[in-house]
């Protein structure tokens, strides 16, 4: 099969012919029919996060399943299916506690050796799926069952940025109606954010970033104010939020990845407010807050994967989308071939798509 491989840090990703495994027990075969240019495959790229080389990146995705282990029981050949980096086990702590996404179980893992090969060389799967490839062989709990009239380009978003940002409005930070909101950031995952805080009923949603056009697409999305960040000062951009709201949101979400906006999500915050990364901060960088904010009952979070409970979420989305409460036909700028994945990535830092797809 034909697959995207990263070899080296900082060096295009080069379409190469990877041999993949039959599946095992609880292992699904998946025909990939579309997967989403997402930027966390692009901090492996760049090197702000690491994973062992070389290793075929891609985690946003959907396809049809076509072959399966003699022990799956979920999913048959013929399937359609969205995939999920939140692999589960099922009885662990986390699992049976609630949280799911949190899953480090070493049985959903690869514990006998890569499933991908290369003249018999072992490659790596990011995240468990590596969906730039026309197939991906992946445990049975990494994929969830859809309906078949869900278009499988707009179902791969799902996989990933609406996933994150949707769910980290709604299970994460649990937005409640006519609250106050601003999301930093409107990529994928941003817009997305501000498509569930319209969905969930806040009061106010502002959008900042420091594009026009960002913006633009952001009041589409459900943005009741928005706040050009172009120019300003870290401090500008706070007050201009205080400013809107009388003196701060209830909830913020940081949606780009930076120590800077971060600490603005936090730093615009009312008392008692919660501000919440979904961007991934590259590794080693620690954001700094004022420690007497914290008497105020201010909080700072993460949020993984829109703390999800996918084979639950992912579905309840489609239903948004199909009923027109979900904006995923605006979300999707181009629609490209494998082998312009490096270009996907370059529109992508430009600022010029909201998401790109890979359609195989």
């Amino acid at each position: 099969m034909k697959a995207a491989v990263l070899r080296e840090v900082g060096i295009p990703l080069a379409i190469e012919s990877v041999d993949v495994d039959s599946p095992q027990a609880y292992e699904v075969l998946i025909r990939t029919v579309a997967a989403g240019v997402c930027h966390s495959d692009l901090h492996f790229v760049e090197g702000h996060y690491h994973t062992d080389l070389p290793v075929v990146p891609g985690h946003e995705s959907a396809g049809v399943v076509a072959a399966v282990g003699d022990r799956v029981t979920y999913v048959q050949p013929g399937d359609h299916v969205i995939t999920c980096m939140s692999v589960f086990c099922g009885h662990c702590n986390v699992c049976t506690s609630g949280r799911p996404y949190l899953c480090e179980s070493p049985e959903t893992r690869r514990t006998s050796g890569s499933r991908l090969l290369q003249n018999g060389a072992p490659m790596g799967q990011l995240y468990e799926l590596s969906s730039y490839a026309e197939m991906m062989l992946v445990h049975e709990r990494a994929v969830v069952k859809i309906r078949p009239d869900m278009p499988l380009d707009r179902a791969a978003l799902i996989g990933c940025a609406v996933m994150t940002g949707f769910g980290a409005v709604v299970n994460t930070a649990r937005v409640e109606v006519g609250a106050s909101v601003a999301v930093l950031g409107c990529g994928g995952i941003g817009l997305s954010a501000i498509n569930g805080a319209d969905i969930t009923g806040a009061g106010q949603v502002i959008a900042v970033d420091v594009l026009p056009e960002k913006l633009a697409m952001a009041k589409r999305f459900g943005a009741t104010h928005i706040v050009d960040a172009n120019g300003l000062s870290d401090e500008e951009v706070v007050d201009a939020v205080r400013q809107l709201t009388g003196g701060g949101v209830d909830y913020s979400f940081e949606a780009i990845g930076l120590k800077r906006t971060s600490e603005q999500a936090f730093n615009m915050l009312r008392p008692g407010g919660d501000a919440t990364i979904i961007g991934m901060v590259p590794e080693g960088q620690k954001i700094e807050i004022e420690a007497a904010d914290l008497l105020y009952e201010k909080t700072l979070q993460g949020s993984n994967m829109g703390s999800n409970r996918f084979r639950t979420d992912m579905p309840r989305l489609i239903e948004f989308y199909l009923d027109g409460k979900l904006h995923l036909d605006e979300l999707i700028s181009k629609r490209v071939g494998l082998e312009k994945i490096n270009e996907a990535f370059a529109d992508m830092l430009s600022g010029n798509v909201a998401r790109t797809v890979i359609e195989f």
